[in-house]
């Protein structure tokens, strides 16, 4: 049957070609959406961006006050380029079908002049409910660069804003919808399990893996149940606002084996950077500023990747992700354009405490 569904306000996703990446993420943040439709002033649809496309423009270092029309033109001869939409008198079943085969999560609905009169998502077929997805906090770190305030406390139960650390992590994984977390402990655990408990009063099932000796990031994992489901794995010591259904979403989109968080960091180099051939200098870049992707802590799994984790032995996620490079699998990085915090260090725990006072 048609879809019955109200026809939602267009003009709160709709962008215009000359307007900037800037301005297309801040439509993407207020709709909620994960997309964008770029339409002309009759509402004919030109294009859509989605926040996908946004991270892959970061990846690329194109600038935000970079015309989206010019993002779209760079995606020609990409599986992104022509938007997947319906007509509008199409039924759910047949969306739901369109969104399978495509590996798309929202299709525009378009009448006989091309103009966007609705846009359907996948939530609108199925309302949310609990990810099919378990966490892992890795908790079990000693913290010793924040010492004297880890003397008696793990990192993740420094208070920020008035909560442990790791009660934000816990917040921000059950209000997305993941419910069944494992905390990987070593250093001083029933302080955290003293205060978590089995994690009910949470709203959240909470199952605690000691580790009787460190086994690096991503050794901890082969202490788990073999998981029939993906994992996301986040450090215990981050304050992040990361999108966590956009990161989930962009995993399936490249049916990835791992999507590994990352973001933008930046190096001031206090010299003047000479490039030459041999000896001859063919320039001199004074003071440059470097930009490279950093790994931001923050994993998403496939549960068979578990099995090439060696059990009781150091393995970190870079050996990790570098065995499933070696052997061909799918490792992809997902750049965060949010809020971000490594609370590894004093003045990173002051950043964070001044984050939460707003």
């Amino acid at each position: 049957m048609p879809m019955s569904k109200m026809y939602c306000a267009i003009a709160e996703f709709s962008v215009r070609p000359g307007n900037s990446i800037c301005d297309t993420i801040a439509c993407i943040d207020r709709n909620r959406k994960g997309i964008a439709l770029v339409t002309d002033d009759s509402g004919k649809l030109l294009g859509t961006v989605t926040d996908g496309d946004i991270r892959r423009a970061m990846l690329a270092r194109i600038g935000l006050e970079t015309p989206i029309s010019e993002l779209i033109e760079r995606k020609k001869g990409t599986p992104y380029y022509h938007p997947v939409t319906a007509p509008i008198n199409t039924t759910s079943r047949e969306l739901f079908i369109m969104m399978s085969e495509k590996s798309v999560f929202q299709i525009p609905l378009i009448d006989s002049g091309g103009r966007v009169v609705d846009l359907i998502c996948h939530q609108d077929l199925f309302p949310e409910q609990p990810l099919d997805i378990q966490a892992v906090i890795m908790a079990g770190g000693f913290g010793t660069r924040l010492r004297p305030l880890t003397d008696d406390l793990p990192k993740p139960m420094l208070p920020v804003g008035g909560r442990p650390i790791m009660e934000h992590i816990v917040n921000q994984l059950r209000n997305v919808g993941i419910r069944r977390l494992n905390v990987t402990t070593h250093y001083k655990p029933e302080k955290i399990m003293d205060y978590f408990g089995d994690g009910q009063a949470f709203d959240v099932t909470l199952n605690y893996v000691n580790e009787d000796q460190p086994l690096g990031t991503a050794g901890a994992l082969s202490l788990l149940s073999p998981p029939n489901e993906p994992i996301l794995v986040i450090n215990g010591d981050i304050m992040s606002d990361v999108n966590i259904r956009a990161l989930i979403d962009y995993h399936r989109e490249y049916r990835a084996d791992m999507t590994v968080a990352v973001r933008r960091y930046e190096v001031e180099v206090p010299y003047g950077v000479v490039e030459s051939e041999d000896s001859r200098i063919q320039r001199i870049d004074e003071k440059p500023n470097l930009t490279f992707f950093v790994n931001a802590g923050i994993y998403l799994i496939e549960p068979q990747v578990c099995k090439l984790i060696p059990s009781g032995q150091k393995f970190h996620m870079t050996d990790l992700i570098e065995r499933l490079i070696k052997d061909n699998h799918v490792v992809v990085s997902f750049p965060l354009r949010e809020y971000w915090l490594d609370v590894g260090r004093h003045d990173d725990y002051l950043l964070a405490q001044k984050k939460a006072e707003k």
